[in-house]
């Protein structure tokens, strides 16, 4: 390492992550490089520089312009405007579209670590060259630590700055091997004139290496900053710094994934067992979070199903940032117009200010929200009618949904009036166009506020509205957990020594809190039955917030009929519309599901291809198959 380095001002640690200048080191000159002595001495700059690998982390859900985020089975993109985005790219094969692609967060020509003057805005976060360069920053820092260099510290200031550089190392490579399978994992400083030769490592080699760092992590760091004496003087400013709940939470699902389907057997055959071991140890440190959770022992909670929306956006709440007590990890944001094209992108283009994008919900994920009595619609005793098919569905249903009839504008000027419901049968005008309205039945209405269009104008910069999803929340971890239970132990009884429930019991726990029947018992007998309710619970619950597509391609669905449809439902009224009759209880005639896009994806698209200068830097270091 030279003996020079970048100096990030300690006020970036007592401001408690005060974004708006915490990049400016990328831009200082000469006079404000420290020796790394000084950078490195206490406590206070060395905890400045391990906060510049937070600030790093893409925010999956904004950029500058609409955003693509969800690549699953769960999303149509209107024609004629939006063909620009990752997600109808993907929909295509055309994964290289990634490269140097401004809408998504994996890759983008101006991101930190990709351009030294970068400003540190959302849209100058991307995985693949952000990754790299906090992955050097955590070396940099554990070679600190291994020199001495922190000297003004305490024990305890010291565990917390090497449980952070061990997490960042660790989730930082979760993340590219997530998409770009194993890599060379790399432990310590190289030198910028080595000769490079490292090769890439398979899925499972990297999972043990990301699974020591994170339990070193976790065994470094606390439940709580607050409750330290370190993070004492930041207290109430911590919530954005890894803890102990953050790291086992990720071991737990590093652990998972390195059983799942495709890191366990490929995606080049038919194979989807699981590994039962990397399972039981999934469940174990997933188990070991939960049991703090319930006992009390940590800052985390599930919110109440009356919060729900509070998860993923709030409103005249001061820029409050969404999740609440049940958000784990999140990215740093930078607010202020975070409402702007890309809530727009989730409603009728006639009501509001956006691009002209629409994202749709695909009926066919639609499908997955079953009954208030848990049952799945296909199940012969769920009570779903093609008659009314709106009708007693899972509560969850009606907070993600806008479907035929739902109101869309409290006040509408004359000329917005007849849009103020959605029209979303066959003809009307909320499905009538497919570059201007819906293409699937549905508008997503989990992103939105009622009053977020032209004419009530209940949204935007006056109103401090805040668009936040988080890369890991609470429940997510009940659900990991009973997948890995599940998987691990071979049964829907399935369960942790580290953990009070069961497989089946932790859905329901998530299930309960949304007033959703738990799973049925004709679905917990059988290990397959069981795993088709878990797999249609992570779609509910965590519909639209990014997860899907890395679940179907971890699960070895991507490219399986259904999984590999999108789907419209159309439909006429049966009866005069009458704004006072409740939405829910509405009839139809002549319903039936179409397809609109149909993926004719193969094996080689389970990974995602690495650029071509990085395949041809040297020969170790290969390209994914079929790529």
């Amino acid at each position: 390492m030279k003996n020079k380095i970048i100096y990030i001002l300690t006020v970036f640690f007592f401001s408690g992550f005060t974004f708006t200048s915490c990049t400016d080191y990328l831009d200082r000159d000469s006079d404000s490089v420290l020796s790394e002595e000084d950078a490195f001495k206490n406590f206070n700059n060395f905890q400045g520089f391990v906060e510049v690998m937070y600030n790093v982390i893409p925010d999956i859900a904004k950029h500058n312009w609409v955003s693509s985020f969800n690549w699953g089975d769960d999303e149509v993109i209107t024609t004629g405007n939006g063909e620009y985005l990752m997600g109808y790219a993907i929909d295509g094969g055309n994964y290289r579209s990634y490269i140097n692609k401004g809408d998504c967060f994996l890759d983008r020509p101006w991101a930190v670590g990709q351009r030294p003057n970068s400003s540190g805005e959302r849209f100058d976060k991307a995985l693949w060259g952000g990754s790299w360069y906090a992955i050097r920053q955590a070396n940099i820092g554990l070679e600190a630590l291994q020199k001495g260099l922190l000297k003004d510290a305490t024990q305890e200031e010291r565990n917390f700055i090497e449980g952070q550089l061990y997490f960042f190392r660790a989730w930082f490579y979760f993340q590219l091997t997530t998409y770009w399978g194993g890599l060379p994992y790399i432990e310590s400083v190289l030198a910028s004139d080595a000769q490079f030769n490292l090769p890439r490592e398979s899925y499972q080699e990297n999972a043990e290496k990301m699974a020591a760092d994170f339990q070193r992590a976790a065994d470094l760091l606390p439940i709580d900053w607050d409750n330290t004496p370190a993070g004492s003087r930041t207290k109430g400013n911590n919530a954005f710094r890894p803890n102990k709940i953050w790291a086992l939470s990720y071991l737990g699902k590093c652990l998972l994934y390195a059983g799942s389907p495709l890191m366990q057997n490929g995606g080049e055959n038919d194979n989807r067992s699981y590994n039962a071991d990397y399972c039981k140890r999934a469940a174990d440190a997933l188990g070991k979070v939960l049991t703090m959770v319930e006992g009390g022992q940590t800052q985390y909670a599930l919110v109440s199903f009356d919060k729900y929306s509070t998860l993923f956006y709030t409103k005249e709440q001061n820029w409050l940032m969404p999740g609440g007590t049940e958000a784990i990890m999140r990215s740093p944001t930078y607010g202020a117009d975070s409402y702007w094209r890309q809530m727009n992108s989730y409603q009728l283009s006639y009501i509001c200010d956006g691009d002209g994008i629409i994202l749709c919900p695909a009926a066919n994920y639609v499908n997955y929200f079953g009954m208030a009595n848990g049952l799945p619609l296909n199940d012969s005793n769920s009570g779903f009618s093609k008659t009314q098919p709106w009708k007693d569905r899972d509560p969850r249903f009606y907070n993600n949904f806008i479907y035929d009839g739902v109101k869309m504008i409290k006040a509408p000027s004359d000329e917005r009036k007849v849009y103020q419901y959605a029209n979303l049968y066959e003809g009307g005008n909320s499905s009538d166009n497919p570059s201007k309205t819906s293409r699937t039945g549905y508008f997503n209405y989990k992103f939105i506020p009622l009053g977020a269009n032209k004419d009530d104008s209940d949204y935007g910069y006056g109103k401090a509205t805040h668009l936040h999803l988080s890369w890991l929340r609470l429940a997510e971890v009940y659900l990991l957990y009973a997948e890995a239970a599940a998987q691990g132990y071979g049964s829907p009884t399935g369960k942790s020594p580290t953990f009070t429930k069961n497989a089946i019991e932790a859905v329901n726990v998530i299930r309960e809190r949304a007033g959703v029947s738990g799973v049925a018992d004709s679905y917990t007998g059988d290990l397959e039955k069981f795993m088709g309710e878990v797999r249609r619970e992570r779609a509910v619950e965590l519909a639209y917030e990014g997860h899907r597509f890395n679940d179907l391609r971890r699960w070895k669905l991507l490219t399986v009929y259904p999984y590999n449809i999108k789907t419209t439902q159309k439909f006429d009224r049966a009866e005069a519309f009458n704004p006072e009759t409740n939405p829910k209880e509405r009839k139809v005639v002549n319903f039936r599901e179409e397809i609109v896009t149909q993926r004719n994806l193969s094996g080689k698209h389970y990974w995602l291809p690495f650029k071509t200068d990085d395949v041809t830097m040297y020969p170790e270091f290969n390209q994914n198959p079929g790529w």
